[in-house]
């Protein structure tokens, strides 16, 4: 096997573990955010839960911003392990 197929298939490997990851990591946040708006939907029908209903919505509006930022994190760890293995492959050479 040639250096710059093993090269692809090993940063292959780890984009697939690391994405992996980082969708589990957004799936939760999502069952998160779907579960506070829910709960807090449920509040608004009681008067006196109105006020804990209305922080579950902030909860789950902040854990908005969560999402995106799962992303990038996402994208900036692929793009670390891509340059570690170039680095490591340029020594090699």
């Amino acid at each position: 096997m040639s250096k710059n197929r093993k090269w692809g298939m090993d940063i292959g490997q780890r984009h697939i573990i690391i994405q992996r990851r980082y969708e589990a990591l957004g799936a939760l946040n999502d069952l998160l955010i779907a579960i506070w708006f829910l709960i807090g939907s449920f509040f608004f029908l009681n008067e006196s839960l109105t006020q804990d209903g209305t922080w579950l919505f902030i909860v789950g509006s902040a854990q908005l911003i969560i999402k995106p930022l799962i992303k990038l994190m996402s994208l900036v760890h692929v793009k670390k392990a891509f340059n570690k293995l170039n680095q490591h492959n340029d020594c090699d050479q």
